[in-house]
């Protein structure tokens, strides 16, 4: 049984904590288990499920997604009917979450959305438990500035929010400009999904591809805490990175 599974199911044993356990308690109506409880329920004494390092990582992911979501939706005073359904519509499109899934997203969402905590808070909380996976921390950016610019667009406010989260993340400069030119016109798409440049050489591409198709492997994702709703986000761009690879290659003629 997933996580999600778990906490729809009953009551969980497991500590969150911080700004994300806040909004995670809130969302699902009751509040988590502290350590000493903990240490009760697993003396035997008490009935409740557990939730393992990996799905907690995975709450972790999820709430933090839907969080920040919230707070650049929210980043000029006010959430707007285009930004709602820009979020719907990577839950149900990309996500391809079931109504279960849509149901606790939105309900992350609103709590974040009305949280006293700010966008910076749900940053450093998610990093301190994806810092050392690369790869994660991309999807997550990958995952703000593709619902950011949902309208075509990116606003001031959005783009602020965006930038504390690539320092949060200790995340490359280069790199967000690349990311970002999947969805707002910079420079080739092709080569931004790559993280390469029209001026790199034919062996620095081979490299790169390389590189991410390992690092993107869908096997290797799995074992990694992302949760199984954001699986086929994961695995589109692992498609995406060999879709770009073939369209240089022909480009080139490769």
């Amino acid at each position: 049984m997933s996580w999600l599974g778990k906490i729809i199911g009953g009551t969980i044993g497991f500590t969150l904590g911080g700004p994300l356990g806040a909004v995670a308690g809130a969302a699902f109506g009751h509040t988590f288990v502290d350590k000493k409880e903990q240490i009760y329920l697993s003396s035997g004494q008490g009935t409740h499920t557990t939730l393992s390092s990996n799905e907690e990582a995975q709450l972790v992911f999820f709430t933090a997604a839907f969080s920040m979501l919230a707070k650049i939706s929210k980043a000029d005073g006010k959430v707007t009917p285009n930004e709602i359904s820009a979020v719907e519509t990577f839950m149900v499109r990309d996500l391809q979450l079931d109504l279960n899934g849509q149901t606790t997203a939105k309900n992350i969402f609103k709590q974040a959305v009305n949280s006293p905590e700010s966008f910076d808070a749900f940053a450093m909380q998610f990093y301190s438990i994806f810092r050392t996976q690369p790869n994660i921390i991309e999807l997550m950016m990958d995952v703000l500035l593709r619902v950011s610019a949902a309208d075509g667009n990116i606003s001031n406010e959005e783009e602020v929010m965006l930038l504390s989260a690539t320092r949060i993340f200790n995340y490359n400069q280069t790199d967000f400009s690349r990311l970002k030119s999947k969805y707002v016109k910079e420079t080739n798409k092709y080569y931004a999904v790559l993280k390469c440049d029209e001026n790199s050489s034919n062996e620095e591409i081979k490299k790169q591809y390389r590189k991410l198709v390992t690092e993107y492997h869908p096997d290797k994702i799995e074992a990694k805490g992302l949760p199984e709703e954001f699986i086929k986000f994961a695995n589109d761009k692992f498609k995406e990175i060999q879709e770009a690879y073939d369209s240089i290659k022909k480009e080139r003629g490769l």
